[in-house]
């Protein structure tokens, strides 16, 4: 069982930053893959970056030139870097990891971000 640990989240004004950190309780280095998501108050959760067990990133076209997903293998730990933050970034935000032949899911508890207009 994989364990993951969001932080970071919080009130910012449009137009400002935050960073969003995973912790997980196992090695991502052998993670299939790694990825942010974020649910609004009545959407469905939308996936908003990834990154694959080589290193290749990708964004959701929402975020993309905005956000950036990197990770620390050292630490176990894979951020989200938010800039240029819009009130429609206002979410609560899940990290998502995959791992194993099976491909299996596990997911954080989340963490929240507010963006004020």
């Amino acid at each position: 069982q994989v364990q993951l640990m969001e932080s970071g989240g919080g009130l910012v004004q449009a137009g400002g930053s935050l960073r969003l950190s995973c912790a997980a309780s196992q090695s991502i280095f052998s993670a299939n893959a790694m990825g942010w998501y974020r649910q609004a108050p009545g959407n469905q959760r939308e996936w908003v970056a990834s990154i694959a067990g080589g290193g290749r990133v990708n964004y959701a076209d929402s975020v993309k030139g905005r956000f950036t997903i990197s990770r620390d293998i050292a630490k176990n730990t894979v951020y989200l870097q938010m800039n240029s933050l819009k009130p429609e970034d206002t979410a609560a935000y899940y990290c998502k990891a995959n791992y194993g032949s099976r491909r299996i899911d596990y997911w954080g508890q989340g963490t929240s971000v507010t963006v004020s207009s």
